[in-house]
C-alpha cells in the first residue's frame, strides 16, 4: 500500500471518535459508573435514613428527585442502586464468561461428542432462566444479592458458550491453524494463541450485551424480592415500592425506571459501536 493510500485509512482513534453510537454509549456508561463510584464516598443524603416529615416530597432544590414514603432521598437511593446493579452485573458476567468461554472453545476445538455434550448442556441451562434459577437458589439459601449474582451468572454461561463456539468453529479450518498444528502446537495453545485473539471483538460486544441484560435481570429479581435486600436500595425494589404511590407520587417510579432505561440503552449503544469498529465484516460492508 502506498503512503497516500495508507494515510487515507482512518486510524482507530478517529473511528472511535467518529462513531456516534460508541460516543453516546460510552458517555452514558461512564456517567453510570461515575455515579456508582461517587456513591461509595458521597451521596446527598443517607440512602437509608428515614425522615417522615419530608415523605413524598416532589423534586425540589433540596431533593432533586424527590423523596419516598419514608422520607428517603430518591437521588441518593438511585446512586447506591447503581452501585449494587453494577456489582451484581460484573460478577454475573464474569461467572458467565469465565465458564462459558472455555466451554465454547473446548466444544469448537474437539467437536464430535464433546461439542454435542456442551451444546445439550447449554440447551438444558436455557430451560432455567435467571428468575427460575433465582427462585430455586432462594428456596435453598434464601434471597440476596449474592444469590442473584449466581442465578444470572448461571444463565450467562450457555450464552457465552454458544457465542464462543459459533465464532470459533470456522477458524479451526484456517491455514494459520493448520500451520500451528504442523508446528506441533496442541489444541490449548492454538486456542489461546490463535482462536481467542481472533474472536475477542465478538466476546467484547457480547460482554456489553450481557452486562445490560444482567442489569435488567437484577432489577427484575429485586422487584420480586429475590435480589438486593432492604435496607440497601435497588432500582427494582424501588419500582416495586412505587406501585402503591404511582398516582400520588409518580416520581418514585419515573426516576428508577429512567435509570434502568439509560443504563441499558448506554450499554447497548456501546456494544453496537464496538461491533461497528472491531468486527471486520462490518468494516468491509462500510
Amino acid at each position: 500500500m502506498s503512503a497516500p493510500a495508507a494515510a487515507a485509512q482512518p486510524s482507530l482513534i478517529s473511528k472511535l471518535i467518529g462513531s456516534r453510537n460508541l460516543t453516546i454509549g460510552a458517555t452514558v456508561t461512564v456517567i453510570l459508573v461515575a455515579m456508582a463510584l461517587v456513591s461509595y464516598v458521597w451521596t446527598p443524603y443517607s440512602p437509608t435514613a428515614m425522615n417522615f416529615r419530608d415523605k413524598l416530597q416532589g423534586p425540589s432544590l433540596a431533593h432533586w428527585f424527590g423523596t419516598d414514603n419514608f422520607g428517603r432521598d430518591i437521588l441518593s437511593m438511585i446512586m447506591v442502586g447503581a452501585r449494587n446493579s453494577i456489582s451484581v452485573s460484573i460478577v454475573a458476567v464474569l461467572v458467565g464468561a469465565g465458564i462459558g468461554v472455555p466451554l465454547g472453545a473446548w466444544a469448537a476445538a474437539r467437536g464430535g461428542f464433546v461439542d454435542g455434550l456442551v451444546m445439550r448442556m447449554s440447551d438444558l441451562a436455557f430451560a432455567f432462566p435467571a428468575l427460575l434459577t433465582a427462585v430455586i437458589i432462594t428456596a435453598i439459601f434464601g434471597p440476596g444479592a449474592t444469590n442473584a449474582m449466581i442465578a444470572i451468572g448461571i444463565f450467562n454461561i450457555p450464552v457465552f458458550a454458544r457465542v464462543t463456539r459459533g465464532a470459533s468453529m470456522g477458524l479451526w479450518k484456517r491455514e494459520y491453524v493448520q500451520a500451528a498444528r504442523c508446528a506441533g502446537r496442541g489444541d490449548v495453545a492454538i486456542t489461546f494463541l490463535h482462536i481467542l485473539p481472533n474472536i475477542n471483538h465478538v466476546l467484547l460486544v457480547q460482554v456489553t450485551i450481557q452486562f445490560a441484560l444482567a442489569i435488567v435481570a437484577e432489577a427484575g429479581l429485586s422487584y420480586v424480592g429475590l435480589g438486593t435486600q432492604p435496607p440497601m436500595p435497588s432500582w427494582g425494589k424501588m419500582l416495586n415500592d412505587a406501585q402503591t404511590f404511582i398516582y400520588q407520587a409518580p416520581w418514585l417510579a419515573i426516576f428508577p425506571g429512567l435509570a434502568i432505561t439509560f443504563a441499558v440503552l448506554g450499554l447497548n449503544l456501546l456494544g453496537d459501536g464496538l461491533r461497528d469498529i472491531l468486527d471486520p465484516r462490518v468494516r468491509r460492508q462500510r
